[in-house]
């Protein structure tokens, strides 16, 4: 089944796609609850017709970081390091990004305040539909209720800056991550699953049209289930909770490629110029560029002579 919530004559809405269109369902049905099975009421309306949102709105929004291609090419654009940290392979890492800066599978982007190096990251993010605690990953299979594509849009001259502090990224991850095109349910994409519980799923991306990057799936270095595993390792994972894969690998963003190459080629996005991801099984978002605001000035922090009471 695949979930999407739209904008229809004025109205807010989330129904059940079938090819061409879309079966609302009973207002104040959640996504989460649409993909349970609610059987939709009214007549369908065509997908022409409507405006497509973003599937749903997470309370919380983990990013993981589960290709090692990607952190090898990324590490070398960023920072120069080669290689793979070999602390990654304890877990599968993640930060917690900013749910408010959701948007919707062909909304516009505007570039971050002081950016001038934007990027987008090429991932797919797992849903949970059930809450959990302490799981094992046998158990949270159970627990994820469906798929939908993640575009973890990056201001890497800004995350490249505030990382130095040896904290997460901050301003330059705050801007905006695209969901969508639909929320997918998880059975539907069962039949990609391969011997070692991986979803092997075709990944490409594309800048104005051109092929950037491809790549599958199932190079994660650890499968949904695990990860929701570790997420909920002393805490629980609600309904609605978003757990991105991290960025693929060979061109699943412009820094991987960048690190690689030793230059910034393809350049850094700018206004006017659109990014098209597409995930076998799930669909294709593609959002345009368009210029920002300029950031309010703010002080550098104060050097303080530490004077004690």
């Amino acid at each position: 089944m695949r979930i999407a919530t739209y904008l229809h004559e004025g109205r807010r809405r989330v129904g059940v796609v079938e090819d061409t269109v879309v079966r609302p369902l009973p207002d104040g049905t959640s996504p989460v609850e649409a993909a349970f099975g609610v059987r939709p009421v009214g007549p369908a309306v065509p997908l022409a017709d409507v405006r497509l949102l973003a599937p749903l709105q997470p309370p919380t929004i983990r990013d993981f970081v589960t290709f090692e291609e990607h952190v090898e090419g990324v590490r070398r654009s960023i920072d120069g390091s080669g290689g793979v940290p070999e602390a990654w392979y304890d877990a599968p890492t993640f930060y917690f990004t900013n749910p408010y800066a959701v948007v919707g599978p062909y909304d516009d982007v505007p570039v971050p305040p002081g950016s001038r190096v934007l990027d987008f990251e090429l991932e797919v993010a797992a849903v949970i539909g059930r809450e959990g605690r302490d799981l094992t990953p046998e158990q949270a299979r159970d627990h994820i209720v469906g798929y939908t594509i993640l575009n973890d849009w990056s201001a890497r001259d800004l995350q490249s800056r505030e990382m130095r502090v040896n904290l997460g990224p901050c301003k330059g991850k705050d801007t905006a991550a695209t969901l969508g095109p639909y929320l997918v349910t998880a059975d539907e994409l069962e039949g990609y699953r391969d011997a070692d519980g991986f979803l092997r799923l075709s990944l490409t991306a594309s800048v104005n049209g051109e092929v950037v990057g491809k790549d599958l799936l199932s190079n994660m270095s650890w499968t949904f289930e695990e990860m929701v595993a570790y997420a909920s390792r002393g805490t629980v994972v609600r309904p609605g909770d978003v757990l991105g894969s991290g960025t693929c690998g060979n061109g699943g963003c412009l820094a991987e490629l960048w690190g690689v190459r030793g230059r910034q080629d393809p350049p850094p996005l700018k206004p006017g110029d659109t990014v098209t991801l597409t995930v076998e099984g799930i669909g294709t978002v593609s959002n345009t560029v368009v210029a920002g605001v300029g950031p309010v000035p703010l002080p550098t922090g104060r050097r303080r002579t530490r004077e004690r009471p």
